[in-house]
């Protein structure tokens, strides 16, 4: 199977590159300077180069999202103007797209699990470019998958463990915000996941659509805080002794973020049939392999 990957220098697309060997996955990457996926035609210059793919993913996005506030033109120019761009050449070329967007395109005011087609409420400009993004998507490609993660980290790029194993090692007592809830997604599970479903759509797959992703288990900014400590304590000595639980109120961002966003992932599961580990096992495995390096 040929893959088309844009984003593949990023945090999910490196580990995308990093798994498709072992999946009989060729992989092709197309990014930043060479590929915008702002311009048509560097959109359209990725393809042509290319060449016949089976599958694109499409691992790119604007993520700053304190910064989309004062940048909107930019994130919209990717998130939403972009993801067109890429489910119109897919169409052109008749080949599917499985496009990755966000929990934060959620409101954040339920009390459950958030299903696939539930109404979306998107915040700020960061989630609002993700939710426009989704609906180009929707209108330019039948043969899609919309796949919605949340609290992406792993071992490359900027995220949340690793910006706590460097609080951790400067600092005492680390603050962190304990009433927004979510599910932690381990890159190199998404990765691994992102081929294996791709293997199905091979086989006269039909339930195009939208799906949630993420580790089993949900838990607060605090509590993965706490457990990246103590899972990181037996191979580096922290600096950190209080891991301080703090309301949202009292660490003010420029972008809100949802106080609940725990994606219901039951629809994933029946479809594809892919067992989804608990985010501890995943954060396990992470930090192991994060001081091995």
């Amino acid at each position: 199977m040929r893959v088309l990957i844009f984003g593949h220098k990023g945090q999910l697309g490196i580990d995308l590159m990093r798994c498709a060997p072992k999946n009989g996955v060729h992989a092709l990457g197309a990014d930043l300077p060479e590929c915008n996926i702002t311009r048509k035609e560097d959109v359209s210059r990725a393809f042509s180069e290319a060449g016949p793919v089976d599958l694109v993913i499409n691992a790119a996005a604007y993520t700053a999202v304190d910064k989309a506030e004062s940048q909107d033109e930019t994130a919209f120019a990717v998130n939403r103007d972009g993801a067109g761009y890429l489910a119109e050449a897919c169409r052109q070329q008749s080949t599917p797209l499985i496009h990755i967007s966000t929990d934060y395109v959620f409101e954040g005011l339920m009390t459950r699990p958030y299903l696939p087609n539930d109404v979306v409420g998107p915040q700020g400009i960061y989630a609002q470019s993700k939710a426009a993004g989704e609906d180009a998507v929707r209108e330019c490609l039948e043969r899609h998958l919309i796949i919605r993660i949340s609290w992406l980290y792993g071992l490359y790029g900027n995220n949340f463990v690793k910006t706590m194993l460097r609080l951790g090692q400067e600092n005492e007592t680390v603050r962190v915000v304990d009433d927004q809830i979510g599910s932690p997604t381990y890159a190199g599970d998404l990765a691994q996941t992102l081929f294996q479903v791709a293997a199905s759509l091979s086989t006269g797959f039909s339930d195009w659509g939208t799906y949630h992703y993420c580790n089993q288990g949900a838990l607060t900014w605090w509590a993965f805080a706490h457990r990246i400590f103590a899972l990181a304590r037996p191979y580096e000595d922290l600096t950190v002794k209080k891991v301080v639980p703090i309301l949202t109120v009292q660490y003010p961002t420029p972008s809100p973020r949802p106080h609940y966003s725990v994606l219901d992932c039951s629809s994933f599961d029946a479809t594809f049939g892919i067992a989804r580990r608990p985010w501890d096992a995943a954060l396990k495995d992470m930090i192991a392999d994060l001081y091995s390096k």
